[in-house]
């Protein structure tokens, strides 16, 4: 059994444009998320698809989130499939700061704000989640998903859901989570071995050179 997995992220929303913090608001893509979609599913349903995988896909998982949902239609509709809803992967709780811009949040939580930067590992939002518990739920899922299908199956996800759960296979732990980018509707590629998680691929967005514009900032 290969256990690649294809780890997305979903398509822009407005609210990654406008710098406004998400968590379980559920925000639809904009019209450059559909767009990005469209190109994710194409690049990842032609056969056969080297470039961004090593094994045929069998199967598309998301988060519930309709941003992450609608990222995922178009791949898994190419491939003749059905998206899984799995609620394991849904983004990080950031409890009252959703819905608030960036701004907003920097000025009014100031010390919380600055320690989101400089120590992820011990933050968390007020009434929301920590990154351990991010990974709590997330990882043993992804594990479970890479030892349920023969060849690759994709996870669409979330900004910080993708960037915890690469961490946690570079060994890099919460701490690391601001080295690692990645944008929106981009791939990284990640196998199960007996040893653990590796590593292959990470914010491949190749499959995009063709939408015009640059992509908004890691937000």
């Amino acid at each position: 059994m290969v256990g690649e997995i294809l780890l997305i992220r979903h398509g822009e929303t407005a609210w990654n444009r406008e710098a406004i913090f998400r968590g379980r608001a559920d925000i639809p893509l904009s019209a450059r998320g559909r767009e990005q979609a469209r190109l994710l599913g194409e690049a990842l349903s032609s056969q056969p698809v080297r470039a961004l995988s090593l094994h045929p896909l069998r199967a598309v998982y998301a988060s519930p989130l309709s941003r992450a949902r609608e990222t995922a239609a178009p791949l898994a509709e190419g491939l003749g499939l059905e998206v899984v809803a799995e609620p394991r992967l849904i983004d990080m709780s950031f409890g009252e700061w959703e819905g608030k811009p960036l701004d907003e949040v920097r000025g009014t939580w100031p010390s919380l704000y600055r320690a989101w930067l400089a120590e992820p590992q011990t933050f968390r939002a007020p009434g929301g989640e920590s990154l351990e518990e991010v990974l709590g739920r997330a990882l043993p899922a992804m594990t479970e998903i890479a030892a349920r299908h023969e060849g690759a199956a994709a996870l669409v996800s979330h900004r910080v859901v993708c960037k915890a759960l690469l961490c946690a296979a570079l060994g890099a732990g919460a701490a690391g989570f601001w080295r690692v980018q990645v944008d929106t509707a981009s791939v990284s590629l990640l196998k199960h071995t007996r040893d653990g998680w590796v590593v292959l691929r990470t914010n491949d967005t190749h499959h995009l050179e063709a939408l015009a514009g640059s992509p908004e900032a890691d937000f």
